[in-house]
């Protein structure tokens, strides 16, 4: 779920260890802005309905050759798979790949999402799930990626992608906001992740309000539109190239 390869690789890890048994196997989350919270292993396994309602609405909206990003442990891969949908299941984890591997995804990848290479291949729909945009890690890279993605996004093609607004981590007890003007945008969160003492490289990950993604997204070209919400700040958009962005690309 990192945004850049390393050497360290707890989620790895604790993925590798509960597909050989370890149902407990949990990690410790660590961000600049909260407490540390454990995350269990078991939540990357989920069926179809242990899946969050706007999860499983962006499997409802994919269609043709679909690239999931982030792929975790593979759960939205191969669910894709199930419906006979073609998947490349992408994730910068290698022990995330390897279990994916053994669970069954037929075409899984090792690298991150600003190195997908330039083979000329296009997808129909980039799957970006668990706040999956998050992997971008910063608006720049927001701007980046979605500049990038227009060389693998077929005509026609969407982008889905889960977001929420994390202005409520700055409010006082009063409600109103702690927010740095001055600073860098509030919803970039340095994050790290811990299992059986082993520690990987803090990593950005951005949550980012939908009328600024959808300034961003404008800005590259592309239109966007809310799928879904639910009750706790999170969203489902698509960005899709309007015609005259495709054009550009020839």
């Amino acid at each position: 779920m990192t945004s850049s390869v390393t050497n360290s690789d707890p989620l790895g890890h604790a993925l590798t260890a509960y597909l050989r048994g370890d149902k407990s196997a949990t990690l410790t989350v660590h961000t600049n802005v909260s407490e540390d919270e454990p995350l269990p292993a078991s939540y990357f396994f989920r069926s179809l309905w242990e899946m969050p309602e706007l999860e499983r609405r962006a499997l409802e909206e994919c269609q043709g050759r679909i690239l999931d990003l982030g792929a975790g442990a593979g759960a939205h891969a191969l669910e894709l798979q199930n419906r006979g949908f073609s998947v490349r299941a992408l994730d910068v984890s290698a022990g995330a790949v390897q279990v994916m591997e053994e669970r069954g995804v037929r075409e899984v990848a090792h690298h991150n999402l600003f190195d997908i290479p330039a083979s000329g291949e296009q997808f129909d729909t980039i799957l970006m799930l668990m706040n999956g945009l998050g992997l971008v890690g910063t608006l720049d890279g927001l701007a980046r990626f979605l500049k990038h993605a227009r060389s693998f996004l077929a005509p026609g093609g969407q982008i889905l992608a889960t977001s929420s607004d994390v202005a409520y981590l700055y409010e006082d007890e009063e409600g109103a906001l702690l927010i740095d003007l001055n600073g860098p945008y509030y919803g970039e969160i340095e994050y790290a992740m811990t299992y059986e003492g082993e520690t990987g490289a803090p990593f950005q990950w951005l949550f980012v309000e939908a009328s600024i993604l959808q300034d961003y997204a404008e800005e590259a070209g592309y239109e966007m539109e809310i799928v879904a919400e639910d009750d706790q700040q999170q969203y489902l958009a698509r960005m899709t190239l309007s015609a005259g962005a495709h054009q550009a690309n020839q």
